[in-house]
């Protein structure tokens, strides 16, 4: 007799370091999951590495192969699901030449999997927004979930227009279809690795790690664990007071300076390769012409981008664990996987 279960959820970008994660925690809260990917090349790599940890070792884990930018495959992979939680959604790594490139598939993509779940008959769909989403429009930081981005603003980059713009889009349907929505907004995710790749916001601890920055731009970013951001999307999908509401995700707000002195301290054998010295905002803007990663952020260097997680912490029950902690395990991740 099979063990009854909490139900199906359908996680798309399964593959990604947040999806990774998101499918662990469904599997050790009870539930069955099955993951979207553009191709079964890797599942096995993706399962194995989803398996690995810890609680994620019981449970269904399947897959099904489904695109953003395509209809095909989307009814298949919605047979039989109770919930979705939709984590898919291009990072990058530095400035498209067309932000559209970027803003379409967001906005595409999220429509095409809200209106497979309608069709589908789902309880309820938790959707991966970003503060990306909150924190660069009229409001004051520390920003809250009544703050939206305007994707008129100077500050606004592609990427940040393409995580606003599809969370618009997908309160709208919500609304006119009656489909039962929440949004988590997380900050920059950190935390380990499940499996030998590191994502974008990982990629800079990897950069300090390894020596890559002469200097560090005075960029603040409020700052979260991955695995603190996958039990969000878990307690979102479980209290019903989630229905209808978004909810930032981050914790305290660091500068890069201050991820390279926690860097420093607790990896000492990295330390001469870890910057010291913050570049000033106009020769960062000069330095920025010949690096895409510091173009993506150069406007809003010495910005403060303080948020408030009150919201979830009395909603949800959620609790973040330390900032340093989601540091240290990120570099201790790259360095057991080889990649420092």
């Amino acid at each position: 007799m099979s063990v009854e279960t909490k139900g199906l959820v359908l996680v798309t970008g399964i593959g990604g370091f947040l999806g990774r994660h998101v499918a662990a925690e469904l599997l050790a809260a009870g539930y069955e999951v099955r993951g979207t990917l553009r191709s079964m090349k890797r599942a096995k790599i993706i399962a194995a590495a989803i398996r690995s940890a810890d609680g994620a070792t019981n449970g269904k884990l399947t897959f099904a192969t489904a695109d953003l930018l395509s209809d095909t495959g989307w009814t298949a992979a919605f047979s039989g699901v109770t919930d979705v939680i939709h984590t898919a959604s291009p990072f990058p790594s530095k400035v498209p030449k067309d932000e559209n490139d970027l803003i379409a598939p967001a906005r595409e993509g999220t429509l095409r999997v809200l209106r497979s779940a309608r069709d589908a008959g789902v309880r309820h769909v938790v959707l991966t927004s970003s503060t990306a989403a909150v924190s660069y429009g009229s409001g004051t930081a520390p920003f809250t979930e009544a703050d939206w981005t305007d994707v008129n603003s100077p500050l606004a980059t592609a990427y940040y227009k393409s995580k606003t713009l599809a969370e618009q889009a997908a309160w709208s349907f919500a609304r006119e279809s009656g489909l039962p929505l929440t949004v988590i907004n997380p900050g920059m995710i950190l935390g380990p690795l499940l499996g030998g790749e590191n994502g974008t916001s990982v990629g800079l601890v990897r950069a300090l790690l390894i020596g890559k920055y002469p200097a560090l731009p005075d960029f603040r970013v409020p700052v979260v664990d991955v695995r603190d951001v996958a039990d969000a999307h878990v307690r979102a999908l479980e209290v019903p007071e989630a229905i209808g509401e978004r909810f930032i995700i981050a914790g305290e707000t660091l500068s890069v300076k201050d991820i390279a002195a926690a860097l420093r301290r607790d990896f000492p054998a990295y330390a001469g390769k870890i910057p010291r010295f913050v570049l000033p905002n106009w020769l960062a803007g000069i330095a920025s012409r010949f690096d895409p990663g510091l173009n993506l952020i150069v406007a809003e260097l010495g910005r403060d981008a303080r948020v408030s997680n009150e919201k979830a912490r009395r909603v949800l029950g959620w609790r973040p664990r330390p900032e340093a902690d989601a540091i240290r395990a990120s570099a201790d991740s790259l360095i057991a996987a080889g990649l420092v």
